[in-house]
């Protein structure tokens, strides 16, 4: 079974920008939306992904915490297309930047659209409780806040956030 462990920041600087490796833009789309996993009619994401020449089919375990089953499928990139453009309730624009810090990568996602603003940082783990570096840009975990997972910000998009939701100080979980 994939296992996928994975904690999320929002960044305190742009001091990362100086690191940045190499950048991609994505598209993605989902299959089952935010309102079904809310509802709980599906017990997980469904998602499109589209890079470059590459696409994917993602399929994730709807549960908040830094812990999910996930699976990854290739899928031609012409599938993609058309699954996003005919089967998504909206596709989610971001571009995303690979910075390494002492051996450890950091996927930092730039939305773009309705969510252009938001930046966050991502970092996958071997285990839930393994350390890793906090450079000085790396700020507030919001793993545990549902707003922030990309399935969401389709539904509520960072446009629509109140300041205490950009903020992350609202205690709220959606």
């Amino acid at each position: 079974m994939g296992i996928e462990i994975e904690r999320k920041f929002l960044l305190a600087s742009d001091a990362w920008r100086t690191q940045v490796e190499r950048s991609e833009r994505i598209a993605q789309g989902y299959l089952v939306d935010a309102a079904a996993l809310a509802a709980g009619h599906a017990r997980a994401s469904v998602r499109v992904r589209r890079s470059g020449d590459e696409a994917w089919l993602n399929i994730k375990a709807a549960r908040l915490g830094v812990e999910r089953a996930e699976y990854d499928y290739p899928i031609p990139p012409d599938d993609a297309d058309v699954l996003l453009a005919t089967l998504c309730d909206g596709v989610l624009g971001k571009w995303r930047h690979h910075v390494t810090v002492d051996g450890t990568l950091f996927e930092i996602d730039e939305f773009l659209g309705d969510n252009a603003g938001l930046v966050v940082a991502e970092v996958e783990l071997p285990h839930a409780d393994a350390p890793f570096p906090r450079p000085p840009w790396l700020g507030r975990e919001v793993s545990a806040l549902a707003r922030y997972y990309n399935v969401n910000l389709i539904a509520h998009p960072h446009a629509r956030w109140t300041q205490a939701e950009r903020d992350a100080n609202d205690g709220a979980n959606a």
